[in-house]
């Protein structure tokens, strides 16, 4: 039987993905919630407001930190991009930038969303080793 399981892994653009910086976390979890899929596993207010979200055991969480979500975000990788893409897009999510990108010897298909909070996510599954 094949998995439902979408999310694979999410890695920071900066220090930490537990603590993404927003100005109210009952939004953010509302939000991404509602578009991402995310459910809400922990919540916390020390040392500061913090509501951790989860999806296929990948975990991503929101603080009021005073960060400049301008310049964080998320790296997330996933099973199916396709997927991805059409979900978020039925769930009112605006993508960006459809493309194929290298790294290290690597192709990936990847796709940008930037939230109303201005976190930016980069989607992104492998497809293969690069020059194939």
């Amino acid at each position: 039987m094949a998995s439902d399981r979408l999310y694979e892994a999410a890695f920071p653009f900066a220090d930490d993905v537990l603590a993404l910086p927003v100005e109210d976390i009952d939004r953010a979890a509302q939000w991404y919630g509602a578009r991402f899929g995310l459910v809400e596993v922990e919540r916390r207010d020390d040392p500061v407001p913090t509501v951790i979200l989860e999806r296929d055991g990948v975990r991503i969480g929101f603080a009021v930190n005073r960060g400049d979500p301008g310049n964080e975000g998320a790296a997330i990788r996933v099973t199916d991009i396709r997927r991805a893409r059409g979900e978020l897009e039925a769930n009112g999510v605006h993508t960006a930038n459809w493309r194929v990108d290298e790294r290290d010897g690597e192709k990936y298909q990847v796709f940008f969303v930037v939230a109303p909070d201005g976190l930016c996510y980069y989607f992104h599954q492998p497809i293969g080793p690069a020059g194939q």
